[in-house]
C-alpha cells in the first residue's frame, strides 16, 4: 500500500487531496491551520494540526511526500525535513508564490519534481496561442462553427479501421462545436476485423447509396482520403469543407480546412492529437477505434511509423477498452477467406523475392488483402501481390517488407494505364475493369483466369525489373490510393 504524506495545504490543496484519496493507498495531512485539519477529518481524511517543517509532526513512514504550501520558504524547509526523514520517498514540491532564485534552485536540488504554477500557466497560454498545432485546431473549430446544419463525415469506399476511427473521432469534435455529424461511406465493410470493429464498438455509420442526397448536409468532411470522386463515389465537383488525411494526393486539394500529414502513419493519429489539444476525453469506443486504426495502418508500429503515432497511442491507452480491442483484433476467419487463402498459396508464382498469385473469383474483396499479408510472411518472400475478380473488376493488393522497391510506383507503372493504381511504398493496390477481357473469356472462367494472369502478373514482373526505389519518410512524393489495398 502506498503511503502518502501531504505537508501544508495551499489554495489548490483541496483538489489535490480529492485526487489522492481517490487512489489506492493512504493519505496523511499535516497543516498549520487547525480549522483546516478539522474540516479534512470531517471529510474522512487523516489530518493533524502542526508545523509542516517540524519532523516531530511526521508519521513514521511515507512512500510519497507532497509539499503543498503557499510560502516558498516554508516549502523549502518542509522539503528539507522530509528529505532527511524519508530519503527513499518520492518528493514533490509546490513552488509557492514569488520564490527567489535561491529558493527555486534549492528546491530543484531537493525535490524529485518541482511544480511551478506560474510557469505552468505561462506555458499553457503560450502553447495555446503560439503553436502550429493549436492554430490548426482553432481553424478547424471555426469551420465547424460556421456550419448551419449537419456535417457528413465521408470515409473512403469500403473503409478500413483508420478511416472508420477518424470519422467517429471527428464526430466527437463536431459535437464540441454543437454540430451534428454523420459518419458516412460507400461500398461495404467486409473484412472481418473491420466488421468486428463496427459491431463490437457499436459504431453508428451511414451507408450511402449510389446517388446520395447531399442536400441534407450543410458541410462535407473527407477523412483518410482527400478528393471527392477519388476513393469515394461523391460527385467530383462536390464542395468539401474539411479534409484530414495522411496520404498526400497527386493533385491539389480544395477545402476550407485541409490537414495533410504525410509524415504520420495514420489519420487516426491526427484525430487523436485534435482530441488531446481540445481537452476532449474520448469515450472508450472512440479511443479503442483510434488505437486500432493506428496499429493497423502502422502494422503495429513497424511500418512508416513516426513519433507522433507513438504519442497519440500513449494518449489513448488510458481510455481504451482492452477486452474489446482484443476481440476486434482476433475475429473468426470466414470460410470464404480461408478458401481464398488456400487458392493464393496454391496458385502462387514466385520469382526470386517477388511473388504474385491469382485467387480467381472472390465474394469478399478484403480476403485478397488478407491473403497478401499472409503470403508476405513466407520464407524468401519480400514482395507479395495477390489479385482476384469480383463484380467485373480485377482487384490487386500488394505488400513489401524490407526492400528498396516503391510498390505504389510499381503498381502505378504496371497497371495504371489499364486501371487505377497506387499506394504506399510498402502497401499498395489497383483496380482494373475486366472490360473486353470478360467478353473474351466468355463462359470459360479458366480462359479468363489465364488472360488476367498473363496481363497482371506479366506487367508486374516486367516492371519490377526496373522498379523505382522507395521514398524516405521525409520525401515529398505524393501517393494516391486506390479503393482497395
Amino acid at each position: 500500500m502506498v503511503r502518502r504524506l501531504v505537508l501544508g495545504c495551499s489554495l489548490f490543496g483541496g483538489d489535490l487531496l480529492r485526487t489522492l484519496t481517490d487512489r489506492p493507498g493512504s493519505v496523511t495531512v499535516v497543516t498549520d491551520r487547525e480549522s483546516r485539519a478539522e474540516d479534512l477529518r470531517a471529510e474522512g481524511i487523516e489530518a493533524f494540526p502542526g508545523d509542516p517543517t517540524d519532523p516531530e509532526t511526521f508519521p513514521d513512514s511515507a512512500d510519497v511526500v507532497v509539499v503543498a504550501g503557499d510560502d516558498p520558504v516554508a516549502n523549502r524547509d518542509a522539503a528539507a525535513a522530509a528529505r532527511d526523514n524519508f530519503p527513499d520517498a518520492v518528493l514533490v514540491v509546490h513552488l509557492g508564490g514569488g520564490p527567489s532564485n535561491t529558493i527555486r534552485d534549492e528546491l530543484v536540488n531537493l525535490a524529485d519534481e518541482v511544480i511551478d504554477p506560474r510557469q505552468a500557466v505561462l506555458d499553457r497560454i503560450g502553447d495555446a496561442i503560439g503553436t502550429t498545432q493549436s492554430e490548426r485546431i482553432y481553424r478547424l473549430m471555426r469551420v465547424l462553427r460556421n456550419l448551419n446544419g449537419p456535417l457528413a463525415v465521408v470515409m473512403h469506399d469500403n473503409p478500413d479501421p483508420d478511416a472508420i476511427a477518424s470519422a467517429v473521432a471527428l464526430q466527437a469534435i463536431a459535437k464540441r462545436a454543437n454540430v451534428e455529424a454523420t459518419a458516412c461511406y460507400f461500398g461495404d465493410i467486409s473484412h472481418q476485423e473491420n466488421r468486428a470493429l463496427v459491431n463490437l464498438l457499436d459504431l453508428d455509420l451511414h451507408v450511402f447509396d449510389e446517388t446520395p442526397n447531399l442536400d441534407e448536409f450543410d458541410g462535407i468532411a473527407l477523412v483518410d482520403h482527400s478528393r471527392p470522386g477519388v476513393n469515394d463515389r461523391l460527385p467530383p465537383d462536390t464542395v468539401v469543407d474539411i479534409v484530414i488525411d495522411h496520404h498526400p494526393p497527386r493533385e491539389p486539394v480544395e477545402a476550407a480546412y485541409v490537414d495533410l500529414r504525410q509524415r504520420v502513419g495514420a489519420t487516426s493519429t491526427v484525430l487523436a492529437e485534435y482530441l488531446d489539444r481540445l481537452g476532449i476525453i474520448p469515450d472508450e469506443h472512440v479511443a479503442t477505434a483510434l488505437l486500432f486504426g493506428i496499429r493497423v495502418d502502422t502494422n503495429d508500429f513497424t511500418r512508416e511509423v513516426s513519433m507522433a503515432d507513438f504519442e497519440a497511442a500513449a494518449s489513448l491507452v488510458p481510455y481504451v477498452n482492452t477486452d474489446l480491442l482484443q476481440r476486434v483484433e482476433t475475429p473468426s476467419m470466414t470460410s470464404e477467406t480461408m478458401e481464398t487463402l488456400a487458392r493464393a498459396i496454391s496458385n502462387r508464382d514466385q520469382r526470386g523475392p517477388a511473388l504474385t498469385s491469382n485467387v480467381g473469383d472472390v465474394r469478399d474483396r478484403d480476403a485478397i488483402a488478407q491473403a497478401c499479408d499472409y503470403l508476405l510472411g513466407m520464407e524468401g518472400v519480400d514482395i507479395a501481390i495477390v489479385y482476384g475478380v469480383m463484380d467485373g473488376t480485377v482487384y490487386v493488393s500488394g505488400r513489401t517488407r524490407g526492400t528498396a522497391v516503391d510498390l505504389g510506383e510499381v503498381l502505378r507503372d504496371a497497371l495504371g494505364s489499364i486501371g487505377s493504381a497506387g499506394g504506399h511504398a510498402d502497401m499498395a493496390g489497383a483496380q482494373i475493369p475486366l472490360g473486353i477481357l470478360d467478353a473474351v473469356g466468355g463462359d470459360s472462367r479458366e480462359s479468363l483466369a489465364t488472360i488476367v494472369t498473363d496481363i497482371v502478373a506479366g506487367r508486374i514482373f516486367e516492371t519490377l525489373e526496373h522498379a523505382p526505389a522507395a521514398p524516405t519518410l521525409d520525401s515529398d512524393v505524393a501517393f494516391e490510393f486506390p479503393l482497395d489495398e
